[in-house]
């Protein structure tokens, strides 16, 4: 008997099962469960594709027993069973990263928290919640030995060599003493089916059967009435995605989700199509109502699972659908792609492109339907999942304008977010331009921008993209229809000869102070201008998008990545000419004072862009100075 250490992830994860989470503990039957379907659909498809396992048997099905004597509940499958290599990975080691953040994300509300053991592929340490001791009896698929592992949950596990006959796995759980109700069959039968009615496996349980006492032709009982145990199946054992649509009510969709997805939150829609013709496939795609916690991580586990002809094949291919639309959760099943596909295959196949193409259109034409049928629907959607839905701006370039489309925009003008369509009407006609503005910012200050002054005068509408991901993905968007999308920063509005000739005139009047600023601020800054572009603000910042610097800047966006040792592009500064500040400041024999202005002006305008200042203390100190004279 060997014994072994939980590792660290492993044993804090215990530790919650054991005393934390008491809401929903059910749950267990259904992580349990889940795990010995995945199980038999391994092996499944190992016999049909892999010629090292044509002579195993797979005789499919899973068995619950209750000992009330025992206190004991044991869960048994004929699938591909573990040696002892499996049981240290998947019941002494959790693998994935994303178990790092189940245990960040841990809010102390039990209901939540239980929510999160399915997602993370923690399933089957939710039986600790229930009892203090758990034995797993396993013999993998094609090899001769098999071993049992035990735990009492408490920071270690035993492993030895046992004997079984066949392959699978058992695991006894001997229930804490307040746990037994889960001993009692109709608890255990109304956990299954709510939770895994449509596993594809049969799921067995002995049941007492009631057979009332025989009586003859006088009434006087022959043989007494008697309770016989019989072994019987109950659940339906049929793969949902199956069966016609007309015939599944929404609660049998629900529940298949909730075993799917171990989620027990209702997912907030879902779509299931079949297609028929020259490729012969089905989906069931399922949106959640909350985003997984791993939604915006690089190892995030993707949602959809691919059968061929109702075989398991995969449950980890990325590729299967474009990571924009990675929050889905679901089935693809092909008729027409080879059992033994692999993942190199999968990628290049052209089955695979046509099903993965068409459901992405399914997808984006339910997502519209939505977006105007059940628009309070749509919004939860989008609150949750928007920005994951603008990545495919940046990379599906075919389906551009309808998640364009499917956008909700802050605009200058509007208290309401607004869908493009709607922005549109409202555009200039004869430019049929889409200004906009992006920021690292909250939605109020840029509003507040001193670049949108102009807009504003005109009575010109502006999107307002202030997350991150808009600075990424929008200058990648130049049309959207017969409009042009333009940053507010390439707007241009043509002054008359009139306008043209007074420009000049007050930028000549104003060379003295522009020199000035462009001496005391010297390397901060580009180049100091004056513009006709600001109203009722004395100073905004530009970007001079010719600059190395800046194209560098927006590439290393682009990839996902920071300037590292690259200099960030240094920004241009305009001035208003008419504005009451800088007439005094034109006029202004203190050097002094017009340094100090240069550099409060110069971090003011930085501080609208929604960047931080380099030097905070600085900027008080100069600003107290002015202050203390103007008092």
């Amino acid at each position: 008997m060997a014994k072994h250490q939980f590792q660290t992830e492993a044993d804090q994860i215990l530790h919650l099962m054991t005393h934390s989470l008491y809401s929903n503990k059910e749950i267990f039957i259904r992580e349990l469960v889940s795990n010995a379907s995945d199980a038999l659909d391994k092996l499944n498809m190992l016999v049909l594709t892999d010629e090292k396992y044509k002579d195993v048997t797979f005789s499919p099905r899973i068995d619950i027993v209750a000992n009330k004597e025992a206190k004991t509940l044991t869960i048994k499958d004929s699938g591909i069973g573990m040696n002892e290599e499996d049981l240290m990975n998947n019941l002494g080691t959790i693998a994935k990263s994303g178990t790092k953040a189940f245990l960040e994300n841990m809010t102390g509300d039990q209901k939540k928290d239980s929510q999160l053991i399915g997602q993370f592929g923690v399933g089957f340490y939710a039986c600790f919640m229930v009892a203090d001791k758990v034995e797993v009896t396993t013999k993998k698929a094609g090899e001769d030995q098999a071993y049992i592992w035990t735990s009492t949950g408490a920071g270690e596990f035993e492993i030895e060599n046992a004997t079984q006959d066949g392959h699978g796995t058992t695991i006894v759980m001997h229930l804490k003493d307040d746990e037994s109700e889960f001993l009692e069959e109709y608890r255990v039968e109304s956990i299954i089916k709510k939770y895994s009615n449509h596993i594809p496996f049969p799921i067995f349980m002995d049941k007492e059967k009631y057979i009332p006492a025989v009586t003859d032709d006088e009434g006087k009982e022959t043989e007494p009435s008697k309770t016989e145990i019989e072994n019987k199946q109950i659940n339906k054992a049929n793969a949902l995605w199956t069966i016609a649509k007309k015939d599944i009510k929404d609660e049998e969709y629900k529940d298949f989700y909730s075993s799917f997805a171990h989620s027990s939150e209702e997912p907030l829609t879902w779509m299931h199509n079949k297609a028929e013709g020259a490729i012969e496939y089905t989906t069931l795609f399922y949106i959640p109502s909350k985003a997984p916690m791993d939604l915006y991580r690089v190892d995030y586990q993707t949602g959809i699972k691919l059968y061929i002809n109702r075989v398991f094949i995969t449950d980890d291919e990325k590729e299967l659908m474009p990571t924009y639309l990675r929050f889905l959760r679901g089935v693809i099943d092909s008729k027409d792609l080879p059992l033994n596909v692999s993942r190199e295959i999968l990628q290049s196949n052209a089955v695979m492109a046509k099903i993965k193409n068409a459901s992405v259109k399914k997808v984006l034409s339910e997502l519209a339907k939505m977006s105007k049928k059940d628009k309070e629907n749509y919004d939860k959607f989008y609150g949750e999942f928007g920005n994951v839905l603008k990545e495919g701006l940046y990379n599906d370039f075919a389906n551009r304008e309808k998640i364009l489309e499917l956008l909700q925009f802050n605009t200058l003008n509007s208290s309401e977010k607004v869908m493009i369509e709607d922005f549109v009407k409202n555009v200039d006609e004869e430019k049929k331009e889409i200004y906009y503005i992006t920021g690292k910012t909250s939605v109020e200050m840029l509003k507040a921008s001193p670049s949108l002054e102009r807009f504003k005068a005109k009575g010109i509408d502006v999107l307002i993209l202030n997350e991150e991901v808009d600075g990424i993905i929008f200058p990648m968007v130049t049309e959207y229809k017969e409009y042009k999308l333009v940053h507010i920063s390439d707007a241009k509005f043509e002054l008359d000869e009139q306008e043209t000739k007074a420009q000049e005139e007050t930028a000549k009047t104003y060379e003295g102070l522009v020199g000035q600023f462009k001496e005391a601020l010297g390397e901060s800054v580009k180049d100091v201008e004056t513009t006709t572009d600001l109203v009722d603000s004395p100073v905004k910042l530009k970007e001079d998008k010719e600059d190395p610097a800046y194209m560098m800047a927006q590439m290393m966006k682009q990839m996902g990545q920071d300037g590292g040792d690259h200099p960030a592009p240094k920004p241009i500064l305009q001035i208003n000419p008419k504005h009451e500040l800088l007439e005094k400041l034109k006029d202004s024999s203190d050097v002094n004072l017009v340094n100090d202005a240069a550099h409060v002006l110069l971090d003011q305008a930085k501080l609208f862009d929604g960047q931080e200042l380099d030097d905070t203390a600085d900027f008080i100190s100069r600003l107290n100075r002015i202050i203390t004279k103007a008092i």
